[in-house]
């Protein structure tokens, strides 16, 4: 087995899980682009009253932002700690395809890294769905 085919393969894989992660987030990607956001538009546009200070129309705006940002921030910080998990996971594949050329084979080496990241991948899509509905249940989407 050609390792250039491997690595291929491998970033196949890892296209599926990018795949994944927007199917089962674009329902939160969605409630965050348009719902929240257009929330804060018409929020921030009704701070614009002549009666009010700039310092207070500023304010106003600020205030408006909060939900959109710290939702933009929760999801952030979600796929963050995802991408952190499975990248550590395919350190460790990584790690025994070293050990493993020292000891065997290269082709069984091989094998073993493809097989290590078809685990890690095929766990990380398994966690999307559960990802997905903790971010749907935080922001009170129903679908």
């Amino acid at each position: 087995m050609d390792e250039q085919m491997v690595s291929e393969r491998v970033r196949q894989k890892l296209q599926d899980v990018n795949t994944a992660a927007q199917n089962y987030l674009s329902p939160v990607q969605d409630h965050v682009n348009f719902t929240l956001q257009q929330v804060y538009f018409k929020c921030a546009y009704e701070c614009f009253d002549r009666r009010r200070s700039q310092q207070e129309i500023g304010n106003c705006v600020e205030n408006c932002s909060v939900p959109v940002v710290s939702a933009q921030q929760r999801v952030e910080n979600e796929m963050a700690k995802f991408q952190e998990r499975l990248s550590r996971a395919l350190m460790v594949c990584q790690d025994k395809f070293d050990a493993a050329k020292l000891q065997q084979a290269k082709t069984s080496a091989l094998n073993d890294l493809e097989s290590c990241v078809q685990q890690t991948t095929e766990d990380g899509i398994k966690m999307l769905p559960l990802l997905a509905e903790r971010l749907k249940s935080s922001f009170s989407i129903n679908n």
